[in-house]
């Protein structure tokens, strides 16, 4: 899949689209099938599916730290995207010189003039511009008159089925991880590369995978049985299990969130290997503990909660690696 970062990127090869624009996060049930209508528009006006999305998401340019937490990455929508058929991705720097640029400037400029878009998808609550004056209706306005098409998004919503990545984050926030992973029709995950950490774990007798998280927040915190998949060690992905800690680690004064995770049976090098965590079940929160023994005695109890868990509700996804 093209990946297109910034406005300044778009080449007059890259005019003509069938084009849908979002901020896709987590790329849930709802997105899904907003995608399949996309990819099966383009292809019967024989033309490229094109998804736009905005970095930093807008409410995380006018919200800042009271933002919603991300469900994924900008390196996750690819991958997510990339499957479902989207042939480029178009990541719009978001700022405050583009928020204030006029509905009609963004209408005219970007969508007909450098990107040429033949059809688009979008929401029928979708505003744009300076002071959000630009509306749907707007949309279909222009459509007719510089000729391309415009369809709503709620044509293709999943019957009787609300999904939202709101309702994702709720569920998240609740601990129920089932009704995320229905929504989002898969295990909610983290991922990211591995980076050295203060090789705290490997002292305790459980060495770790440490993943900083690059977001202003993560939607989950706390202990966790996970699956992780692992790219580019051998021909085929490889799975293992583990548990996982999301979160500051106040017992050893941590500061930022991060992903640590001790992988069962697994004593490789992951250094700047690129990992997907997939959440599974949650242990416990993450609490202060008041000496290094306890934490210790503590992952211990955990690692072992964990294990028995894969065992009698993953041994046959286990086996199967």
């Amino acid at each position: 899949m093209q990946l297109i970062r910034g406005i300044y990127n778009i080449k007059p090869e890259d005019h003509g689209c069938v084009l849908t624009i979002g901020n896709f996060d987590g790329v849930h049930l709802g997105h899904q099938a907003v995608i399949k209508a996309l990819v099966a528009k383009a292809k019967a006006l024989n033309s490229i599916a094109a998804v736009m999305v905005f970095e930093p998401q807008p409410q995380e340019l006018f919200a800042k730290e009271r933002a919603p937490a991300r469900l994924a990455r900008l390196r996750d929508k690819y991958h997510l995207l990339a499957k479902l058929g989207v042939e480029r991705l178009i990541c719009v720097n978001f700022n405050q010189a583009f928020a204030e640029q006029s509905a009609e400037y963004f209408v005219e400029h970007l969508l007909v003039a450098k990107l040429g878009i033949k059809h688009l998808i979008i929401g029928d609550d979708f505003r744009f511009g300076r002071g959000r004056s630009g509306n749907f209706e707007m949309l279909c306005q222009y459509g007719q008159q510089l000729g391309f098409g415009v369809t709503d998004t709620a044509s293709y919503k999943l019957a009787e089925c609300r999904i939202s990545s709101t309702e994702i984050r709720h569920a998240l926030l609740k601990d129920d991880l089932n009704s995320a992973a229905n929504m989002l029709g898969r295990a909610y995950s983290l991922s990211g590369r591995v980076v050295h950490g203060e090789k705290n774990g490997r002292k305790f007798g459980f060495p770790t995978a440490n993943v900083l998280l690059k977001r202003r927040v993560s939607p989950i915190a706390g202990v966790y049985v996970v699956k992780v998949i692992m790219d580019g060690l051998a021909a085929q992905q490889t799975t293992y299990f583990g548990v996982a800690n999301v979160g500051t680690r106040p017992t050893l004064n941590g500061v930022r969130q991060q992903l640590e995770v001790h992988i069962f049976d697994f004593d490789g090098n992951l250094y700047g290997r690129h990992i997907e965590v997939q959440v599974l079940e949650k242990l416990r929160q993450e609490q202060r503990f008041d000496s290094l023994a306890a934490l210790t005695e503590q992952i211990a109890k955990d690692s072992e909660q964990a294990r028995t868990l894969v065992q009698t509700n993953y041994a046959s996804v286990s086996a199967s690696k």
